[in-house]
């Protein structure tokens, strides 16, 4: 069981906010706060540690895939997850297939990242639609063909927290011989997520939401030997076989998903992505889950207690983190007026997020419910 009082301690803006915007700018903790002064230290002390520097990289790689059940060598480095979806995208055609399928509950960067490589030739786009925002593969399945390269779909919806079964949908990507992409960036950190046992291929994710990191970086899984077959036509330095060769005559791709480094890497925001991760596996995902879920139980009920419209799935089973309160074309200036109450959630389109995490209180749902009730 997790000890709160002492969890809590470890994030300095609960001791004057409530925080329930987690789905879009997690809680800093001390621990990543000393990540990112131990970086300036560097700065200060040496002017420049470069070998010091990339084992941070490195260490921040390994733990992501520790985290998704995967090594590091099977895991690339970007600024932000449109940076690696482009790379794939920059691949297509792929096993001569350019066909994209996907669904327009994706975070947006990644359907207008496959529109514009179609509006470039090299994709055709295929949106599925679902009433309730879920992804089934009967839903699914009519929209793939033979010129199927990319089923690109998200474990966890931005919106309203639909949770997608990805390993259903990863086994019917490969009967129809297509490759899956999965946005996990609203479900890391809160949703277990093993990508071996789910036989993905290419996984996406940042880490300023529930890993507890920072802006400025993202990290993509790419399964064993796909990476050899692929080309991307955005490249970098770092994606080099040996970056520090410094020839500028010759092109070639580092092994594995390393041929998707870009070029340097966001080293600051390594330090602060690495200790936030740590900080999640540490107290473990399974557990982060159970409370996640025990606390997405009460924001339900007390939400209909209170007569507030709960938009997405209603059991905590079928759904990530963040719970969707419709409040209509007000939420921008409800965030704020919440905020000036000292209550921190997330809005988006027509509802209010509230998305809690390992440290969040049912003393905190009640009051940013009845703070939302006020306002409203």
């Amino acid at each position: 069981m997790l000890n709160l009082e002492r969890t809590r301690e470890r994030f300095p803006i609960l001791k004057s906010k409530i925080h329930l915007a987690n789905c879009s700018q997690g809680a800093i903790a001390q621990e990543v706060i000393e990540a990112i002064d131990e970086y300036k230290d560097t700065l200060v002390s040496s002017g420049m540690d470069w070998e010091r520097w990339m084992e941070e990289v490195h260490l921040a790689k390994e733990e992501f895939a520790v985290l998704i059940g995967a090594s590091s060598d099977e895991v690339a480095i970007f600024s932000c997850v449109s940076d690696a979806v482009s790379a794939v995208a920059s691949c297509l055609p792929i096993y001569g297939r350019k066909q994209i399928v996907t669904t327009p509950n994706e975070f947006p960067t990644v359907g207008q990242i496959w529109l514009a490589s179609a509006n470039r030739g090299r994709a055709e786009v295929e949106f599925v639609e679902s009433p309730n925002g879920l992804y089934t593969p009967d839903v699914v399945e009519p929209y793939l063909g033979l010129d199927t390269a990319i089923l690109s779909v998200h474990q966890v919806s931005y919106y309203n927290a639909t949770l997608q079964d990805v390993r259903s949908l990863a086994d019917l990507a490969h009967e129809h011989r297509a490759l899956i992409l999965v946005d996990a960036y609203q479900g890391l950190g809160t949703v277990p997520l093993d990508v071996k046992e789910s036989d993905l291929d290419f996984v996406v994710s940042g880490n300023l939401k529930y890993l507890l990191g920072i802006p400025g970086i993202a990290f993509m899984y790419v399964r064993p030997g796909l990476s050899d077959d692929l080309q991307p036509g955005i490249t970098g330095w770092f994606g080099r076989v040996n970056p520090f060769d410094f020839d500028a005559t010759r092109l070639d791709f580092a092994p594995g998903a390393g041929r998707f480094d870009m070029g340097t890497p966001p080293i600051a925001a390594a330090y602060a992505a690495r200790a936030g991760m740590r900080l999640v596996r540490g107290v473990s995902v399974t557990e982060i889950q159970r409370h996640v879920q025990e606390i997405s139980r009460h924001v339900i009920e007390g939400a209909r207690d209170r007569g507030l419209e709960v938009t997405g799935p209603q059991e905590v089973t079928a759904k990530g983190a963040s719970t969707a309160i419709r409040v209509g074309d007000r939420s921008a200036e409800i965030e704020k007026e919440m905020f000036e109450r000292g209550i921190i959630v997330s809005a988006r389109a027509d509802v209010v997020r509230f998305a809690p995490h390992f440290f969040t209180t049912h003393e905190d749902i009640e009051t940013a419910l009845d703070v939302l009730y006020e306002v409203l």
